[in-house]
């Protein structure tokens, strides 16, 4: 099955240029004082399970700003809580700028598994917004 979800991700990808079709997650930074997407931006992927989180992966956003397949393939996408942290202070701090927020985690709730979840990060040195994108 997991092969299959490969190849119909690849197949989209190549018709669309966009390959979050078959992968449930999705993130996209765009630096909002340059008006340009942020490439080399780490982001980890966990999942709220009882007192703690669980690390499910992480993935480094690419030229236009984007991990379009954060979830691990090889995991079963299940309803809860999920954090995805953005690290800021490594790609300010390689671009030669400060910034207030080192590391920006955003915690989000899964209850519709069949559903794309894409998460738009906007960033400047001093402040973020995000908002469930599609």
């Amino acid at each position: 099955m997991n092969i299959r979800r490969t190849l119909l991700a690849m197949a989209l990808a190549s018709v669309s240029g966009f390959a979050a079709a078959a992968n449930p997650l999705s993130v996209h930074v765009l630096n909002l004082e340059t008006g340009v997407p942020s490439p080399g931006i780490t982001v980890t992927l966990e999942q709220h399970q009882g007192q703690r989180w669980e690390s499910l992966g992480q993935g480094t956003t690419n030229e236009q700003g984007r991990i379009a397949e954060l979830f691990p393939a090889q995991r079963t996408f299940a309803p809860g809580e999920y954090r995805v942290v953005f690290k800021t202070g490594e790609y300010y701090k390689t671009a030669g700028h400060e910034t207030f927020f080192p590391e920006i985690p955003v915690i989000f709730e899964v209850k519709n598994t069949d559903q794309h979840y894409h998460i738009p990060l906007l960033l400047s040195p001093y402040g973020f917004s995000t908002y469930r994108g599609s």
